[in-house]
């Protein structure tokens, strides 16, 4: 159960970082170039760190898949 608030909290850090470059994306200042891009780098990285996670999480066993197959009524 704590894996699911971990992936939540992961989510929720990747859909600061692109708010954040957003922001600097619409800002006029000239600085804002080089933060836009490291906004961005955090994004990616956290994407991959989850992934990442999620691989690792499945082969430990940690999560299991539903096997449930669309449009099979039992």
């Amino acid at each position: 159960m704590e894996f699911k608030y971990l992936v939540i909290a992961m989510l929720l850090l990747i859909l600061i970082s692109l708010g954040k470059a957003l922001f600097h994306l619409t800002s006029s200042n000239a600085q804002d170039g080089p933060k836009m891009v490291k906004a961005l780098a955090w994004r990616i990285g956290l994407s991959v760190l989850l992934f990442v996670l999620l691989i690792v999480a499945y082969y430990s066993g940690w999560i299991v898949p539903q096997h449930i197959v669309p449009g099979y009524n039992q």
